[in-house]
């Protein structure tokens, strides 16, 4: 291979900056091998951007107590042996999880933990909130069958839900409840698998748990929301009705303002579920994923996972769907509503400046016939003034010896005066009329 002659040439080509993680993302979470029996405890935790860096350098602190080389920033899953303990530590995109494996198996389950290792202190101090704490033990073939006072002791007398998995070769025991220790329990008996197998059959159950706790974290904000919905749609419907009936512009700009504010509300809401609710679906799907690889079989009467599940979680992920569709409905309708709104305000604001133009022309008309009967007085006033002092200027002739007849002369004056005094006026005018247009072109 080094001496391939197309090496060189690929090697000079402009490499992706992310071509070598491509490579290294479907190695990124291996599943572990891990021998019966066995004693797991797990965490997930909800962590922010700030948290998410705590939360790596909280985890290079346990690597440096116990002297193994740390993560590197970028990585997203580390797997590192501290002394008889095993830890594997993931990032997710909301959450980051550990899981503390330790081999072998003293006295009943759940009597000694794998968390019991680990140091205290910094057990206290990881960053995030927490949302899965599990301890999850694995029989060996080699062991007998619990009983069922050995089961009940061990999940402390809670009911007990319990599966066939891997087409029977696994049998799984859990309560799917918080115990004394604040902690989940899940007990498996491995009756046949290889290493290979037991490990991804623990990644799974565990992988299970986790999403389905964090699927049902949109249960409580969809209970919450649905009431608050519920007022909103009655409010929209009484909104609406009052539509019918409002006549005036205020009333409708008043009904337009509820609208607004439920408007905001909506989307208010919505940002606040939006990726909550997105989430739960997707988690719910990765938990019905995890139910068909487990390979449950049926066994007998009994209540197997898959019904479990689908019986409890189901519900929460329609819920928090159906509480994402009303969501959507009501802004929707307010949007529908409040065009409708503005379209009835538009429309009667239409009428008002037509009415308004129609009183503005009436207005002008009127204004234009006082102005021309002012003009036609003004005509009549000027000829007379000007026939006035013709007439004293004819009347002065005559003792000059001229012989004129004042009041002939003042006749023939009367319509040269009058058609002289209208035409400069008219004049006037337009000279104003053009002076004021701004589009007649000078």
């Amino acid at each position: 291979m080094a001496d391939s002659p197309l090496l060189p040439r690929v090697n000079a080509l402009m490499q992706h900056p992310a071509r070598e993680s491509l490579y290294q993302e479907l190695h990124a979470r291996p599943f572990p091998v891990i021998a019966s029996p066995v004693r797991v405890s797990h965490l997930a935790l909800l962590v922010d951007d700030q948290q998410r860096e705590q939360d790596y350098h909280h985890l290079c602190q346990l690597c440096a107590r116990y002297g193994v080389h740390p993560p590197t920033p970028e990585e997203n899953s580390y797997t590192q042996k501290l002394g008889e303990l095993e830890v594997r530590w993931e990032r997710h995109l909301e959450f980051v999880t550990y899981t503390f494996i330790r081999p072998g198996r003293q006295g009943l389950p759940f009597s000694q933990q794998a968390l019991a290792l680990l140091p205290a202190d910094w057990l206290e101090k990881i960053p995030g909130l927490l949302v899965v704490a599990l301890h999850l033990e694995v029989l060996s073939p080699e062991d007998s069958l619990l009983d069922r006072e050995t089961l009940a002791s061990c999940f402390e007398g809670q009911r007990l839900v319990s599966g066939r998995l891997m087409e029977g070769a696994a049998t799984l025991w859990s309560a799917f409840r918080l115990h004394g220790d604040a902690c989940g329990r899940i007990l498996l008996h491995n009756h046949g698998l290889n290493d290979n197998q037991t490990g991804r059959l623990i990644l799974r159950v565990l992988e299970l748990e986790t999403y389905r706790l964090m699927a049902l974290l949109g249960a409580r904000p969809s209970r919450e929301l649905a009431p608050v919905l519920r007022q909103l749609d009655q409010r929209l419907a009484h909104i609406i009705a009052q539509l019918s009936e409002a006549e005036g512009l205020e009333e409708e700009r008043q009904l337009l303002r509820q609208l607004t504010s439920m408007a905001a509300e909506i989307e208010r809401y919505s940002a606040d579920t939006l990726s909550r609710f997105s989430a739960t679906q997707a988690y719910y799907q990765l938990v019905m994923r995890r139910l068909e690889e487990l390979k449950e079989r049926q066994s007998g009467p009994n209540f197997t996972l898959s019904a479990f599940f689908s019986r409890r979680l189901t519900p929460v992920a329609h819920t928090c769907s159906s509480i994402s569709e009303r969501l959507q409905d009501l802004a929707s309708r307010i949007e529908r509503a409040g065009d409708l709104i503005r379209t009835r305000v538009d429309l009667k604001l239409e009428e008002q400046n037509r009415r308004l133009l129609a009183s503005m022309n009436r207005r002008s008309r009127l204004q234009l016939r006082m102005q021309e009967t002012v003009e036609g007085l003004s005509i009549a006033a000027i000829s007379y003034y000007g026939i006035s002092l013709l007439r004293y200027v004819f009347g002065a002739m005559e003792p000059l010896g001229v012989p004129l007849n004042k009041d002939i002369a003042t006749a023939v004056a009367v319509p040269i005066v009058i058609s002289g005094v209208w035409w400069i006026t008219h004049r006037i005018k337009r000279f104003i009329v053009e002076a004021s247009d701004p589009d007649r072109e000078h």
